[in-house]
Formats: C-alpha cells, sequence, structure tokens
C-alpha cells in the first residue's frame, strides 16, 4: 500500500499524453489564426499604400496652387519637402514643404511619380508588393488612376 505522501508524488506533474495533446490544440490556433490574418495583413498594406497615394496627391495640388504647375519628372515627389533648383518662382514655395517627409511603400519601396502622367495629369504610384512593374495580386502596381 502506498502511503499519502506517495500517492501525492506520484499524480504532481503532466503526462506525456496529457502534453500532446495541448500541444496539439496550440498548433491547430496557431495554423487557425495564420490562415486567417496574414490575407488582412496584406489587404491592410494595399490600403495604406492607396491612403499614401491619396495624401501625395493632395499635396501635388496644393503644390500645383502655389507654384502654377507640378513638379517635373525629373524633380519627383522630392520636390515636395524641399524647393526644386528649377522652380521658377522660388518665393512662391510653401515654407516647410507641402509634407514633411516622403512615405515610403508598405513594402519598403520609394512611391514612383510621372508629369505628364499617362493616366491622367500625373502619375504616383507603387509598383506593389514585388517592386517592379505589372503583376497581379498583391504584386499588381497601385495607382492615383485607380479607385
Amino acid at each position: 500500500m502506498q502511503t499519502p505522501e506517495q500517492k501525492k508524488k506520484r499524480e504532481d506533474g503532466f503526462t506525456l499524453v496529457e502534453l500532446m495533446v495541448v500541444l496539439a490544440i496550440i498548433g491547430l490556433l496557431t495554423t487557425f489564426v495564420v490562415i486567417n490574418v496574414l490575407p488582412s495583413q496584406d489587404r491592410a498594406m494595399v490600403e495604406k499604400a492607396r491612403a499614401d497615394i491619396a495624401l501625395i496627391g493632395q499635396a501635388m495640388e496644393m503644390y500645383r496652387i502655389d507654384n502654377m504647375t507640378y513638379p517635373r519628372t525629373e524633380d519627383g515627389l522630392q520636390a515636395l519637402v524641399t524647393p526644386p533648383a528649377t522652380l521658377a518662382r522660388p518665393d512662391r514655395y510653401r515654407s516647410g514643404g507641402y509634407l514633411q517627409r516622403l512615405p515610403a511603400d508598405p513594402w519598403g519601396n520609394p512611391y514612383q511619380y510621372a508629369f505628364p502622367g499617362t493616366n491622367g495629369r500625373f502619375d504616383i504610384f507603387s509598383f506593389g508588393a514585388d517592386g517592379k512593374p505589372g503583376g497581379e495580386g498583391d504584386d499588381a502596381d497601385l495607382g492615383n488612376w485607380q479607385n
């Protein structure tokens, strides 16, 4: 017969089967979360890029109102942060610029700019997740000409 102290010692801790069941449950929950969260992150990155492009587009319009034209393609989006050397009337450039800093797209690449644009007066765009022109899905280009 076992004494109560021996019985208590034997009941402490978990068995290997109990640990395996817990690990299996944690694995299933992790799989469920990953499957449901990763697509949401991709959608959030696309929406952030669209919001950035809209913000840069608004700053571009303010630049045009003050300077009577859009920046040249060669001046790029940097013209919204610091006055370009080619500016005809530097006195009209807004003190402090039109953006405090240029954001990078959600994938870490710079936004692109073209004036005149092929899709409108000017084009502001991101090459998407792959950082290359064209593509489909998350790799598709995003621009100010899209809804």
